[in-house]
């Protein structure tokens, strides 16, 4: 039976030395966090929810430094709806870009909520397992874990 990975506790994003840590820890620059979590914070406001009103935004930067970012479309058919993490991953792939460096989520509640098991499939597609997936809530906390440890985990 695989052993579930306990999750961390929620970092603030004001902390610079939270921020420095983790980015350290990930093999991301603070320029690259600040910018996925902008991103990810910002294409929430483009999230089609009007079923669960729970919006989500995702942004991913690619090997290759180029940012993508997605939102949630749902549909009244829920299996139709798609995750903001797969529109991220759908645009950077047609447009040629399929080795991802880092995933960032952010949603509008709190603690931070992780990737849905599909997502998580679709995710280590484009990702190794070291890759860090950066999961921020509705107060700009986040918890950061390599998305070996996500698919490890049970969802937050």
């Amino acid at each position: 039976m695989p052993t579930s990975i306990p999750i961390p506790q929620p970092l603030s994003s004001a902390d610079p030395a939270a921020v420095e840590s983790t980015c350290r820890e990930h093999g991301l620059t603070e320029a690259e966090f600040r910018e996925l979590h902008s991103r990810c914070v910002g294409a929430k406001a483009t999230a089609y929810c009007p079923y669960s009103q729970f919006r989500v935004g995702a942004s991913l930067i690619s090997v290759d430094g180029v940012f993508f970012n997605g939102a949630n479309v749902e549909n009244a058919s829920y299996p139709v709806t798609t995750c903001a993490e797969r529109v991220a991953f759908g645009k950077a792939v047609t447009e040629g870009h399929r080795k991802i460096k880092a995933v960032a989520v952010a949603t509008d509640i709190a603690p931070p909520a992780s990737p849905c098991g599909m997502c998580r499939q679709f995710i280590r597609e484009f990702c190794d397992l070291n890759a860090p997936v950066i999961m921020f809530d509705k107060d700009d906390n986040f918890i950061a874990m390599r998305l070996e440890e996500v698919t490890k985990s049970t969802p937050i």
